[in-house]
């Protein structure tokens, strides 16, 4: 499989993601929940996959990482070791307290700054889910006195606003890591309610409800980052979603991710080489297909990605 292939697949897989989370949090009709031990080992897979999907499409290079609360238990969250995240197996993932501790096999070593992730659940308890990246097109952002605004409906969720967090103000002269539990907190604080907070010279950190919306977010963040430093070349007058705009595609982009009806298996494409017939409203895949699984197999068969998330 060539790599051109396995960053189309692991896009399919993001969808997936979402569908699979769905169907977690609201098992169908007559159907049990999930045991605590299913829903743990869906938490470390979906962690698993997450950290691939961004690491792939570009949002983290090798320092970044990604938590997902265990589920049923909201003063718990999984992280992996101090690992690159390509590398992440279900060996390396960690249980961490609210405090940032976690008890690592013998010669590994913890993540420095996990007490983000520590004090961003222990002040939100609607998030489920958190990246930190260093993406370079969010670097400008932070340090110019430029605000990252949404530009677009796939980033619509920046509406709530883009802060920055300046670590020199909370903890004086250091490193620029967030290593202690003080400073996670500060973190915390200069996030409030929004959805992604900016690091000066640092990078950035997005939160979400459930994992695939923090991988959603992640990703058009960065987005958003390099196509409104595109338009602010072309103008300085660069039209922004204003805030109602800015609620309404929120709500249909991050709404959309339930599965509908499951499609006929003669309505799912059958491998990467079938040919495909255009949807007319534009949407890829066969026309009339109606699950989010035959989605997913068909945008494996696109040659592009990012258009596909629609």
């Amino acid at each position: 499989m060539t790599r051109h292939v396995q960053r189309l697949a692991l896009f399919a897989a993001s969808t997936t993601l979402a569908v699979t989370a769905a169907r977690a949090q609201q098992p169908a009709p007559g159907q049990p929940a999930p045991t605590p031990e299913q829903a743990r080992a869906k938490a470390i897979e979906d962690l698993m996959v997450a950290n691939k999907i961004l690491v792939e499409l570009g949002v983290l290079d090798a320092y970044g990482h990604v938590s997902i609360r265990v589920p049923g238990d909201p003063k718990h969250f999984l992280m992996s070791r101090s690992v690159a995240p390509e590398s992440v197996t279900p060996a390396d993932i960690l249980e961490h307290d609210l405090e940032g501790n976690a008890t690592p096999p013998p010669g590994a070593t913890l993540f420095n700054e996990r007490f983000i992730h520590a004090a961003v659940y222990a002040a939100r308890p609607d998030v489920q889910a958190v990246v930190h990246n260093h993406a370079p097109s969010l670097i400008p952002f932070g340090v110019s006195g430029v605000p990252l605004k949404p530009l677009y409906h796939m980033s619509a969720f920046l509406g709530a606003g883009v802060p920055v967090f300046d670590i020199r103000a909370a903890g004086g002269e250091t490193d620029m890591l967030v290593r202690t539990l003080p400073l996670g907190q500060a973190l915390a604080k200069t996030l409030g309610a929004s959805n992604v907070t900016l690091m000066r010279g640092h990078g950035a950190v997005v939160v979400g409800p459930d994992m695939p919306k923090a991988v959603f977010r992640s990703v058009y963040t960065e987005q958003n980052a390099r196509l409104q430093a595109q338009a602010m070349l072309l103008s300085q007058k660069v039209t922004f979603l204003d805030p109602e705009e800015a609620k309404k595609a929120q709500t249909t982009m991050e709404g959309r991710r339930r599965c509908r009806r499951r499609a006929p298996e003669s309505d799912l494409p059958g491998g990467e080489d079938d040919q495909l017939k255009p949807h007319p409203e534009g949407i890829p895949g066969k026309v009339g297909f109606g699950s989010c699984e035959a989605r997913a197999r068909c945008m494996k068969s696109r040659p592009y990605i990012r258009s596909a998330a629609h």
